[in-house]
């Protein structure tokens, strides 16, 4: 561009114009006096200029020079100098999801002004989904992201990759729960080959006219998206119906992601029992550790023939190990102290990502990413939808939902319960639901208590009534019908003037601290007031007593991020 030798004003690295204010342990973009116009795209201002501000061309400013600090002053002799302040330690954990030809990039809360988030949201494509997800992104709750990740090709060099000719089907899905206090996290893969019905979903046309797509019954999951013209919300209302659990918002991308991505944080670290020399993904790497990125790594989440059985279960385990590792990249000091590649991330992800139109704005997009950064790695769960073989097939080419262990899963999720252990919070919770048990009882003859079914089977609320009645004591109980949601535990629900009647029945039925809840009494028919059990689907039986715990069901595949895991 002049004698300096910097090149052309649109050759500058947007990088370059990144610095870190130690102050606030945030970047933000800066121009020199004698720096060329920034190549982030934002609004040109015009008008006269302002006293003390310069101008590097027409109508484009830049901030005055700081004035530089005077040298703080020596401490007088005998006398303590004021001891320096220290300064704050930020953590700055982004994300960075991806399994098969899907990516996931938080970055936004990493980098700070808003002219360039404006840019990055430029870069990211929306869906109509409808009622679907949600209308928007509420901060204070638990929340699911259906990640997908297509066969679609686009782009350059990945004619080897997917279906020739497909119209992008749901070849990989991870349906992301975030907890509501942001303690952890479960990254739950749904197979393509799962056999599902998929519901009649409402489509939005190019022109904003909208199409209901019709349903079909007994097909792989992966059709939800792409046939007959379904998107992504087809894919949710999929989701829904399998597990019960409903999706908010969704993120999709295609085979460019992987590639993309994992060159902008020079490769993800990997690891292999023994060597893979795999013709058909072309994937070649030696036992042990190695690094791979761009076309390579690709190769590595796409083949399914250099391990286990060469099955679609084997490649999600590939690809859960694959997500793991990336995060740890993204989360290491190399990766958040280097402006440029937080940039070259923030394009590449951004470009490669569609998303639900609720969460295409960018102060949507940092909200979620301020609230993802929370989670620690230790303490996000990968696992898969528990399936078996399909019985109506001779040649095993499909899975069905294993309903012994499934629905226990999906409860879980829906219940906001961690598959990890979350050890600071069970700490204290420990000490404060032990001391709900300690304390004066009273009789069982002196129990208000109005019995509801809140997941329990048919006629159980009576049951236990009846048990209550005639065995325990418990005379002044009665049946106050269906409760207004399921539970996956039994709760008793009880005033602070109620405590010793709550202790007496928990003792009667087994109850833990954790299954009491302190809280409000409600006025029975008899207008007294009493406490409230809602018999939960841990519920055994009337007379059985329970442990107030949930048991996790032993899973074929469950790692957590932190973990380093070697394929095999």
């Amino acid at each position: 561009m002049d004698a300096q030798g910097r090149g052309r004003a649109d050759d500058v690295d947007p990088a370059d114009q990144w610095v870190l204010n130690p102050r606030t342990g945030e970047y933000e973009l800066r121009l020199s006096p004698s720096s060329p116009e920034s190549s982030v795209p934002g609004p040109r201002t015009a008008g006269p200029r302002t006293p003390g501000r310069r101008t590097t061309a027409p109508g484009r400013e830049v901030p005055p020079q700081r004035r530089r600090r005077a040298e703080p002053e020596a401490p007088v002799p005998g006398r303590r100098g004021r001891r320096p302040e220290k300064k704050k330690s930020r953590g700055k954990r982004v994300l960075l999801w991806t399994g098969g030809s899907m990516a996931f990039v938080v970055l936004v809360a990493g980098v700070g002004g808003y002219v360039y988030l404006k840019h990055l949201e430029g870069n990211v494509s929306t869906t109509d989904v409808g009622t679907a997800g949600s209308s928007s992104f509420k901060k204070d709750e638990a929340f699911n992201i259906l990640i997908i990740g297509t066969d679609k090709r686009t782009g350059e060099g990945n004619e080897g990759y997917g279906d020739k000719g497909s119209v992008g089907h749901a070849d990989t899905n991870i349906l992301l729960h975030v907890a509501k206090d942001r303690s952890n996290a479960t990254a739950l893969s749904i197979p393509r080959d799962l056999i599902v019905d998929i519901p009649d979903c409402e489509t939005t046309q190019e022109d904003g006219t909208k199409k209901v797509v019709p349903g079909s019954s007994g097909v792989r999951f992966n059709q939800s998206l792409g046939d007959l013209g379904r998107d992504a919300g087809c894919t949710m209302r999929t989701v829904k119906a399998v597990t019960g659990i409903q999706p908010h918002h969704f993120m999709m991308a295609d085979f460019n992601a992987v590639k993309t991505l994992t060159t902008a944080v020079d490769g993800v670290d990997v690891c292999v029992e023994h060597a893979v020399d795999d013709p058909k993904s072309h994937l070649k790497l030696p036992a042990g550790e190695s690094t791979v990125e761009g076309e390579q790594a690709l190769a590595f989440v796409r083949t399914r023939h250099a391990f286990g059985n060469e099955g679609d279960l084997d490649r999600i385990k590939v690809q859960q190990q694959f997500l793991g590792s990336l995060m740890r990249k993204m989360s290491s000091s190399d990766t958040l102290t280097s402006p440029t590649k937080l940039v070259k991330l923030a394009e590449a992800a951004t470009k490669a990502l569609t998303v639900d139109s609720a969460i295409g704005k960018v102060g949507t997009l940092k909200d979620m990413a301020l609230e993802l950064k929370k989670v620690p790695t230790k303490n996000i769960t990968f696992t898969t939808v528990p399936v078996i073989d399909n019985p109506a097939e001779k040649v095993k080419a499909t899975v069905v939902v294993n309903e012994a262990k499934g629905p226990q899963v999906f409860d879980m999720i829906k219940n906001d319960i961690s598959f990890t252990e979350v050890e600071q919070k069970q700490k204290k919770e420990k000490a404060a639901v032990a001391a709900r048990l300690k304390g004066e009882k009273s009789e069982p003859g002196e129990v208000r208590v109005r019995v509801m079914n809140g997941g329990a089977p048919a006629g159980s609320a009576q049951q236990e009534l009846a048990y209550l009645q005639t065995q325990a004591g418990v005379s002044k109980s009665e049946n106050a019908g269906n409760a207004p949601a399921d539970l996956a535990k039994t709760t008793l629900e009880y005033a602070p003037d109620q405590a010793d009647q709550a202790r007496a029945l928990a003792e009667i039925l087994g109850l833990t601290g954790a299954a009491m809840k302190p809280g409000e009494s409600v006025t029975n028919t008899q207008g007294l007031p009493t406490m409230t059990l809602t018999l939960g689907k841990d519920f055994k039986g009337a007379g059985v007593k329970l442990d107030g715990s949930v048991k996790k069901p032993d899973l074929d595949t469950e790692s957590t991020a932190d973990q380093k895991l070697c394929a095999s």
